[in-house]
Order: structure tokens, then sequence, then C-alpha cells
């Protein structure tokens, strides 16, 4: 499937949405759906903003992307070239995308957030739109995953006792970077702090004897998330033992992700397995992950969430036991799931579940 083939494709879908909605257009102004319907495109300039600088905007038979002037030459000649979209700009200081799209559709616009004065917002159900992947995006995806592991596992082996949190975050950011790769959230824990906190930003904290490194980051609008854990010097005990309970969890999780499955059904067999390991509590001290692709998570995955698992969906589960963690993106398939941040040069720990084995990180000691 090429990159246009794919971009037909979720086309096809917007207009059967449009069509079942009663719509005459869409328009996609988040960073993530922009990425998707253009099969990889990036409207980012600010990061750290949900909305681009290009939006995507449907009709029943034409397709545009509207933006202004900054923006217009370096999105058409390097983000949507050769995809049968006309980029529409104004100039930046009229700061008039309604008049623009006024100018292009009449009737009933639907948008995927509140964005537009008098589009309607249909953000979740366009959001599903992009659940279900396409080979093309299994590929992007599975690259990303790779370099993803390539970074945190270089990264655990090459930082020491003595360095901050902010110079580990450094480390793994660089990587990550050298990769094309945007590191959307980075968190560092040293030592007592990956026992204190579920979300420890990095800190001026230095490194003794115990770290964690994560990373939920975004190429091509895919988001991925993976943890990696190192330990310099002998493995406490303890320690191993709630990082067992951690990965059995884990385990549990991912292998019931099967299409067909419901969510709710999935997070209630994992609780069940904190109790048997002996931490019945532990998940409440932070949520499990849940379905990813398009979003760092599509949704949080509760007792009661009533979503199914789709085949070819991502999912990102991240049970924790307090001081422990273990964490991978999936693909859910029909034949089990696939983890797409496999590690490489990294210990592992193969677990059982209901007749079925799973490898997952270890701790790695150093």
């Amino acid at each position: 499937m090429t990159r246009l083939e794919e971009v037909q494709a979720k086309l096809e879908r917007i207009r059967a949405m449009m069509a079942a909605e009663e719509l005459d257009a869409v328009i996609l102004c988040a960073q993530t759906n922009f990425a998707w319907v253009t099969g990889g495109g990036d409207s980012h300039v600010v990061m750290g903003t949900e909305q681009g600088v290009a939006s995507a905007l449907i009709t029943a038979d034409r397709q545009y992307v509207v933006t202004d002037n900054i923006e217009a030459g370096r999105i058409a000649a390097e983000e949507v070239a050769g995809l049968e979209f006309e980029v529409v700009a104004d100039e930046w200081h009229l700061n008039n995308m309604t008049e623009v799209i006024g100018r292009l559709v009449t009737g009933d616009v639907a948008a995927d957030g509140n964005w537009l004065p008098g589009a309607m917002d249909l953000g979740d159900t366009i959001g599903q739109l992009t659940w279900q992947l396409l080979p093309p995006e299994v590929e992007r995806y599975r690259a990303l995953g790779a370099d993803v592991s390539e970074a945190l596992e270089q990264s655990a082996r090459e930082i020491e006792p003595g360095q901050s949190e902010h110079e580990i975050a450094a480390v793994l950011t660089g990587k990550l970077m050298r990769a094309g790769i945007q590191p959307l959230v980075i968190l560092i824990a040293v030592d007592d702090r990956i026992r204190n906190f579920r979300h420890p930003i990095p800190t001026a904290t230095t490194l003794r004897q115990y770290a964690m490194l994560v990373a939920s980051v975004r190429r091509h609008g895919l988001h991925l998330s993976a943890t990696r854990l190192v330990h310099f010097g002998e493995l406490p005990e303890d320690l191993r033992h709630r990082h067992y309970a951690c990965v059995q969890v884990d385990t549990c999780l991912n292998l019931e992700s099967r299409p067909g499955a419901t969510v709710g059904e999935v997070f209630a067999r994992a609780a069940r397995i904190y109790a048997e390991t002996g931490y019945p509590e532990e998940w409440r001290l932070h949520h499990q992950g849940g379905a990813t692709g398009y979003q760092g998570r599509s949704y949080k995955a509760t007792h009661s969430t009533p979503h199914r698992v789709l085949a070819n969906q991502a999912f990102a589960w991240n049970p924790s036991i307090t001081g422990t963690k273990s964490e991978d993106t999936i693909l859910a398939t029909l034949d089990g799931p696939e983890i797409l941040s496999p590690v490489r040069d990294w210990p592992t720990i193969q677990v059982e579940y209901e007749g079925r084995t799973m490898v997952r990180p270890d701790i790695l000691v150093r």
C-alpha cells in the first residue's frame, strides 16, 4: 500500500462518517489527526499544543489543507506533496480560518475538537476512525519502537551514579531527537523517587543505585510508550519480587488484549493478578494504560471501559507496583500481541500466563 493509497483509505473512512452524520465537511485541526489523514504529515511548530498550524478540510469530493502563508510552502513541499490535497492559505495576520473555510464549503461542518465557531465537535467519533491501523502505519510503528528501545537501552547502559535526573533525561532525549522522535513525556526517577512518585518528572536529584527511564514519544503522529529500569549493584530481593509480580500483571494485560475482548474485562483480569501476586491495592495508585496510536492514550482503561479491542489496534499498558514498573507498546492482532518496542540487548523474564508465555524486560543490573 502506497502512502497515497493509505490516505485514500482514510478519506473513505471520513466520508463514510460524513454520510452517516449528514455532514458537508469535516476539518481536522489536531496535530495527531492531521498526521493520521496525511499518512504521517507533521503540522506542529509548538510541540506542546494540540492544534497544529495546518488543518485538513475534507468535503464529499475534495480535500484541502488550510493554513497561513508562513506555513503553506513547507506543508505543501514536505508534508502533503503528491497526496492530492489543495493547500489554501491567507496571510498570517488575518487569522481568519473560519472565513477561509466558509469560502471553500457551505453547510454542516464538524471538527475534531472545539476549534471553530459553528462547527460540531465530533472529536471522539473522529478519533475512533484512527484506532485500527493500516499496514503502512504498522511498519512505521515497528520502526519507531525499535528506535525507542535502542535509545532507552543505550541510555541505561551509559548513565552512571552521580548523574542527576536532568542529565539522564538529556542523554535519553538526545538519542530520541537524533532519531527524529519527538519526546512528549520524559520521566526519570532515581532511588527513593521511584518508590515515592508515579509521575516523576526529572529533577536535580542524583543517581546512587537505581534509575527508571520512561519515554512517551511521537513520530509521524504515532505515539509509543516504554519504560526501562537499571540497578547498580546487587538487586534487593524485595525489589526482584515486586518486579516479577509487576511483569505478571503486564503479561496478563498484553495477552488478554485480544481482538473482540472488552477492555473493562481485560482490566478486571489484571486487577485479579495484582491480588494473586500479593499486591491487591497497587492498581489504585496509578492508571494501567490503555489504547494508544494517534494519542498518548486514546482512553485509559478501567473496570467499566466498554470499548472492545480491535484487530491492529495499539495498546500501551503500564502496570506499576511501588518501586517498579513494566511498560511497552503492543499491537493487538488475531495471532496475539506483537510488542512494538521489543528489547534487544537487555535481560528478560519469561512469564507464564494461562498456558502461554511472554518475554518481558527485567531490571538491568550493572
